[in-house]
């Protein structure tokens, strides 16, 4: 692990051309075979939350965009939904939406999980960076879930697949290891001026992250069904008392009429367990208090749809 970190900082360094005054800036991709921690990572690295997070694979559906500011560097990462061969069509739109986010980037940085290989996506996520003209980092994320000797096998099979042009382990989960990641990230990017000014973390309006995190509360209050026939609209969402109330109206679309029932719970149950736990994260991001009424609705088949998922946003 020494030697590994010490190649590691010869990198940093030798990228660096030793101007420290230099101002970087860059858009870098993060890629990776679903539920390898994307979202995790983008969340630590940023110190806040924009992007939600379940055990559950493919809880990303959109590309979610957050700005890490640096003394030296803006750095807008780019997370992405998880890569795999799909052949349902919504999974086909999300897949899609994660490659065409690699058109238009400075850097790539792929994450694998090493707890958990997906040899299958994995392989998929690689053969698509041959298309690419572009740096590419690999992280290994959850090594606190292997031993030492198993990481260091898999760094050295990795170094013979593909020519990143570094590899390094983290866990995105405890932060282990995620700043020498950013600052390898950070010189691969050109010098030149930031995008975004220094109060900007995301592009996202608010509306959109609060459906997001409508919908990963019933990724985590519910079972395997539920969350993939699941959509979130949010129908209003405006300030009232001087900015000090937030109101949200907001609907849970399903598939079945059967997945109603359950979405909902008896006597409501279910459904409130939902709108408090999407609540009390929303006012965290807000600030303020929130007020939140959900509603469910049944849009029959909506993930093979064409208009529905146009609809939904999974354009």
């Amino acid at each position: 692990m020494a030697n590994l970190l010490n190649t590691l900082k010869d990198f940093v360094k030798k990228n660096s051309k030793n101007n420290k005054k230099a101002f970087r800036s860059g858009f870098v991709a993060i890629i990776g075979a679903p539920n390898t921690g994307k979202s995790t990572l983008l969340n630590r690295i940023l110190g806040e939350k924009i992007a939600i997070t379940s055990k559950k694979p493919q809880t990303t559906r959109n590309r979610i965009l957050g700005v890490l500011h640096r003394p030296s560097a803006q750095i807008i990462f780019i997370d992405t939904p998880g890569v795999h061969k799909a052949r349902q069509l919504l999974n086909i739109r999300i897949v899609e939406t994660a490659l065409e986010t690699l058109t238009d980037v400075d850097a790539i940085l792929v994450l694998l999980d090493v707890a958990k290989p997906d040899p299958s996506a994995e392989g998929y996520v690689i053969g698509k960076l041959a298309e690419r003209n572009c740096p590419v980092i690999l992280g290994l994320n959850k090594i606190d879930l292997i031993e030492k000797f198993q990481l260091l096998k898999m760094i050295d099979r990795w170094s013979r697949v593909y020519p990143f042009k570094a590899i390094v382990p983290i866990s995105a989960k405890h932060g282990t290891q995620v700043e020498a990641l950013i600052e390898a990230m950070e010189t691969l990017l050109s010098e030149g001026p930031p995008f975004y000014p220094p109060d900007a973390i995301t592009d996202m309006p608010e509306r959109f992250i609060a459906a997001e995190m409508i919908r990963e509360k019933v990724f985590r209050l519910t079972g395997q069904e539920i969350p993939y026939a699941t959509a979130v609209t949010v129908d209003e969402y405006f300030e009232e008392k001087d900015g000090q109330l937030v109101k949200i109206y907001a609907t849970i679309h399903l598939e079945r009429s059967s997945q109603k029932g359950i979405i909902i719970g008896k006597n409501g149950v279910k459904l409130k367990q939902i709108g408090q736990a999407a609540r009390q994260e929303i006012e965290r991001m807000v600030g303020v208090q929130v007020f939140l009424k959900l509603f469910v609705r049944v849009q029959k088949n909506w993930s093979k749809d064409t208009k529905a998922l146009r609809k939904f946003g999974y354009q």
